[in-house]
């Protein structure tokens, strides 16, 4: 048997409000709520299942997404036009900038609940 991440559990301030901040940059659809879950089904089957529960009790987490040039150039206007902020590097030290490492394109940018993530369009080391 091969293993293989199925979901996982994002704590959120806001589930909905999370998922459909995903989703939209993304450009990925929101699922049915399940329970407590807002899930947004990513291209390889895994499910970011987001979850409300007190904005105290939320440890920031970091969450990177390996997307295509296209998919880049369509969520990285998004972010521009939402007026996110965002950086070139996890250290935070190089706002308003994207990177080029390993000859793709990165940028990192909080999510509503304080998380960070990260779009890229290489795998580091590739």
């Amino acid at each position: 048997m091969s293993v293989e991440l199925n979901h996982t559990i994002i704590h959120s301030r806001d589930n909905r409000e999370s998922a459909e901040f995903l989703a939209d940059l993304l450009g990925l659809e929101i699922g049915p709520e399940w329970g407590p879950f807002i899930p947004v089904v990513l291209a390889n089957g895994v499910t970011l299942d987001f979850a409300t529960i007190p904005e105290a009790s939320i440890t920031p987490q970091h969450y990177a997404f390996l997307i295509s040039e296209a998919e880049f150039d369509m969520s990285f206007r998004r972010i521009r036009e939402l007026g996110i902020v965002y950086h070139a590097d996890p250290h935070l030290k190089l706002p308003g900038e994207i990177n080029h490492n390993d000859g793709g394109r990165g940028v990192y940018f909080p999510d509503p609940s304080g998380h960070g993530m990260e779009l890229i369009t290489r795998p580091y080391g590739g």
